[in-house]
């Protein structure tokens, strides 16, 4: 068969991305309201969707030399960002303008040329337990007799926005939760779904949202650290049911710094003795991990980037003993513009020691938009595709994560360039299109 029939029979197994798709978002605050804002200006084309590889990103196809990069949008079949609808949950009401305003990530002006659109979203009741959010308090919250009546509420409000939708992904921007391990209640889905009934204390919010999400279909994706959908019970509902799962928590600041030095240091053979990040902001997020619990969860994501990319075993004498803190410091005067700054002390030839210091004045929700949206795309595009469908966990979506879920016994994948490469191959994979290897030989005749 030619490569040229391969692609077209991989890519007619792909259903077409018809009507409309619906996006559903527990946690309506900052993030979400810069998405959506966003969204509705490049839609109106008032901006350009910066920052999203499936709305500005090229892929290359064949060699070098037949100069085919395609814009990734035009390659695969993702949905029309005019097609996207939006709704969610969120536990202080108003509408999205009114939250768009509170939370002062975008210009007054901005807003304003889509206040109507914005003032057109209001966001529903949410499940809501401050014993897992202590920082913030629930003015529009759901009441129910158990986790499992809330649980069943959510597959309401569901199965009405899939009659007003033809397809739809959720996709979690709520607040990180408190530290919670694994316990039995989580490793199969009879004793989750029995711990739903019994309102056991370790089903969180999210979880809540992830297993009725996953009971009706539909992809679901988790953008706080919060262990959520990375657990054995919905793990396999997921797989059970074929619905594609993502996470966890977006790689947006200094954590995709971390992602792009520290693989540079490695491919160099340069030695690392420590690595001090901390960071000051002040928007919601700032103010949940101001609590010690919650921190602990961000904590864990963060920390694990470094023994993952460098591999102390396998390097004992540059990477053994790295002294890796980071912190975090609620700071109100900043709001969403994050200061991530890191000291970074090396070695190099010889044990000379040298040192990088980095200071990235980030906006959050800025950097975290596009990713979402992305992230939107892709998982409505896997849930088309028989060949990711069935896959349950998508793991060649690892580039928008910090915390990259992957199947038992498997370490993640934290790179940000061989996550861009999986990324990119599993798209050329699913057309059947050759892979890029970068081998580079066969350029160069016999």
């Amino acid at each position: 068969m030619s490569n040229h029939n391969a692609a077209n029979e991989a890519a007619a197994q792909i259903q077409p991305a018809k009507g409309k798709l619906g996006v559903m978002i527990p946690g309506m605050g900052a993030v979400a309201t810069t998405l959506i804002a966003g969204v509705e200006a490049v839609r109106k084309g008032f901006a350009k969707p910066i920052g999203s590889l499936a709305e500005m990103g090229t892929i290359r196809l064949g060699k070098r030399t037949e100069g085919n990069s395609p814009l990734i949008k035009d390659f695969v079949p993702l949905a029309d960002l005019n097609d996207l609808v939006f709704t969610g949950w969120d536990i202080f009401g108003g509408n999205l303008y009114d939250a768009a305003k509170t939370a002062q990530v975008l210009d007054r002006d901005q807003l304003d040329q889509i206040k109507p659109f914005l003032e057109g979203i209001e966001p529903m009741p949410a499940v809501f337990d401050k014993h897992y959010v202590k920082r913030l308090d629930g003015k529009k919250v759901k009441t129910g007799r158990s986790k499992c009546d809330l649980a069943n509420q959510i597959r309401n409000d569901i199965a009405e926005f899939k009659t007003k939708t033809d397809r739809q992904v959720m996709i979690w921007c709520g607040s990180t939760e408190i530290f919670l391990e694994p316990k039995e209640v989580h490793s199969t889905l009879e004793k989750f779904e029995k711990g739903l009934v019994n309102d056991d204390p370790d089903i969180a919010p999210s979880m809540i949202y992830a297993w009725a999400c996953l009971k009706e279909g539909i992809p679901f994706i988790n953008g706080a650290p919060n262990l959520t959908v990375d657990i054995p019970a919905l793990q396999d509902l997921s797989k059970q049911a074929g619905v594609p799962t993502a996470g966890k928590d977006f790689k947006t600041g200094q954590t995709f710094m971390k992602t792009v030095l520290a693989p540079a240091f490695k491919t160099r053979m340069l030695g690392l003795s420590g690595w001090y990040s901390t960071n000051i902001l002040g928007n919601r997020d700032g103010e949940v991990l101001d609590d010690p619990d919650n921190f602990k969860t961000k904590e864990e994501t963060k920390l694990g980037v470094l023994d993952y990319i460098l591999q102390p075993d396998l390097h004992p004498d540059l990477y053994k003993d790295i002294y890796h803190k980071v912190r975090i410091n609620y700071y109100p005067p900043r709001g969403d513009n994050k200061e991530g700054w890191d000291n970074i002390d090396i070695f190099g030839w010889l044990g000379y020691p040298m040192q990088i210091k980095v200071d990235f004045l980030c906006r959050d929700s800025i950097l975290a938009a596009p990713l979402a949206l992305d992230l939107v795309l892709f998982m409505d595009l896997a849930n088309r595709t028989p060949a990711l469908k069935k896959l349950g966990m998508q793991e060649w979506l690892s580039f928008y994560f910090k915390a990259p879920t992957v199947p038992e016994g498997l370490y993640p994948e934290h790179d940000l360039f061989i996550q861009s490469m999986k990324l990119k191959n599993t798209l050329r994979h699913i057309m059947g299109e050759g892979l890029i290897t970068h081998l580079g030989l066969d350029y160069y005749g016999d």
